[in-house]
């Protein structure tokens, strides 16, 4: 598999078919990607609303036969993160983690472009303190959940989102993921999923990964909107227990690209909010009593 061979939401599939998911399915994917630094990445880089590059910087360095590095959408309310929460529900073991916007949570979402390469990317991101190791991800990085709309491809291949019986087509609706942001220069934002880089790594991504070359996992949590909401909900024991960490809150739009080595596969390209102002993750989860308590 390579990474332009994830689905594109015009193929269909049978209806009700899971597609079988293969760990070694990224390592063809893996070897057109390009060197990334694998520290964790510098937060405190991120400022929302200067991000993008200069429309003569975008076009200035693009090799023959690459897509153009693509214009995020202009800010919104909608992208405009005034609060977030965890919450930990010991009588359930749940996480529950929410934001809420200044406008309608959810109601921008990307414009499709028709193609895998240059597909934008819009993401509700929150960036925690949790371990790698708590998600399965045998890497460096920052661990971050995060909620994402992409018209043009359906990255999740074990969840059918709109019940419809084709599990390739609801890209668009949105989604989560668990990621690994590192530092990455090529993006525009400073800041890449992390990719997959060596084959050995490809052994042990996550059964549920998103079947492309990046640390990028589909665990199926159900996104719930709500007026200026977005809520998920989270089974402790898929992150280990992990109940006490620390955690943002960003929206930033992303873009694909399989076709020009000098920027990353999923980059950062502008950030319209970050709620702590500069990335400290200085919020912590709150516990909620167990029944019966005092």
């Amino acid at each position: 598999m390579t990474v332009d061979s994830i689905r594109p939401v015009d193929r269909p599939m049978p209806p009700r078919t899971r597609p079988a998911l293969s760990r070694r399915s990224v390592i063809a994917g893996a070897l057109l990607s390009v060197g990334f630094s694998s520290g964790v990445i510098g937060l405190s880089r991120l400022t929302p609303g200067v991000l993008a590059l200069p429309s003569s910087a975008r076009t200035a360095t693009q090799p023959d036969g690459a897509t153009p590095a693509p214009v995020p959408v202009g800010p919104t309310p909608d992208l405009e993160i005034v609060d977030a929460t965890v919450r930990y529900a010991p009588d359930l073991d749940l996480l529950v983690f929410e934001l809420r916007v200044a406008g309608e949570a959810g109601a921008t979402t990307p414009e499709a472009t028709g193609a895998f390469d240059g597909a934008p990317v819009l993401g509700y991101v929150i960036p925690t303190t949790l371990p790698p190791g708590a998600i399965g991800f045998l890497a460096e990085g920052i661990v971050a959940l995060a909620i994402t709309s992409h018209p043009d491809f359906d990255d999740t291949p074990l969840w059918d989102e709109n019940d419809d019986g084709d599990f390739a087509n609801d890209g668009g609706l949105w989604h989560v993921h668990w990621t690994l942001l590192v530092e990455d220069e090529r993006a525009p934002g400073g800041l890449a999923v992390r990719e997959v880089v060596d084959v050995s790594e490809a052994d042990v991504l996550l059964p549920t990964n998103a079947e492309v070359p990046l640390y990028l996992d589909s665990p199926g949590f159900p996104v719930a909107l709500e007026a200026d909401s977005i809520r998920v909900v989270v089974p402790a024991p898929h992150v280990e227990d992990e109940t006490v960490f620390n955690f943002d809150a960003v929206s930033a739009s992303l873009f694909v690209n399989t076709s020009d080595p000098s920027r990353p596969t999923l980059g950062v390209y502008d950030v319209y909010g970050i709620l702590s102002g500069d990335l400290s993750l200085p919020y912590t989860v709150e516990h909620e009593h167990e029944h019966g308590d005092e």
